[in-house]
């Protein structure tokens, strides 16, 4: 994998999970608070989590080195 394209990998997972759980973290917020606040040290915290661990798997896996393995499949 090019370092240009695990470049655009990492922003796309970064900005997805950034905005996803922000949106989860001020549903639950109104849900269950009923205030209208956004957890944004989580968000942040997921979005760079996210952005460093699935690219990583990704290219791993194109490469041959990690091999997906079904749950509770048997053979």
């Amino acid at each position: 994998m090019n370092i240009k394209r695990l470049l655009v990998d990492v922003v796309t997972v970064f900005a997805v999970t950034l905005i996803v759980s922000a949106i989860v973290t001020l549903l639950w917020n109104l849900i269950v608070h009923g205030a209208s606040t956004m957890d944004w040290e989580t968000s942040f915290r997921f979005a760079i989590l996210f952005a460093i661990i699935l690219p990583w798997i990704e290219t791993r896996r194109s490469k041959g080195g990690v091999q997906s393995s079904g749950v509770g499949g048997g053979a």
